[in-house]
């Protein structure tokens, strides 16, 4: 069992940069793969960042590469996702997640936070 607690978010304007936490417990936070996915008002939610279990290994969607960093502390029992440059269409509750495996797709991953709201404005 993994639990997640999210944590850093806030209002911003855009341009600026914040910094998300995800707190795990679990003796084997090590080996889950984490990753991080977003929902904004009426739509689905989506993929943003991924680190695989080493940290050696991390992917992140389109709208982000390059504005966003995804990093892990296993010692620590920590994920972090620092967000540069915002835009307007970043402004989401951002979801840390946890699993075994990884990936982009949602449906794979078993273990999910409850939430920290970004708003960016304009």
């Amino acid at each position: 069992q993994v639990q997640l607690v999210e944590s850093g978010g806030g209002l911003v304007q855009a341009g600026g940069s914040l910094r998300l936490s995800c707190a795990a417990s679990g003796r084997t936070f090590r080996s889950y793969a984490m990753a991080w996915f977003r929902q904004a008002p009426g739509k689905e939610r989506e993929f943003v960042a991924a680190i695989r279990w080493s940290g050696g290994r991390t992917n992140y969607a389109d709208s982000v590469k390059g504005r966003f960093t995804i990093s892990r502390d296993n010692a620590k029992n920590m994920v972090y996702l620092q967000m540069n440059s915002l835009k307007p269409e970043d402004t989401a509750v951002y979801y840390c997640a946890a699993d075994l495996v990884g990936g982009e797709e949602k449906y794979k991953y078993d273990y999910w936070g409850q939430g920290t709201q970004v708003t960016v404005s304009s």
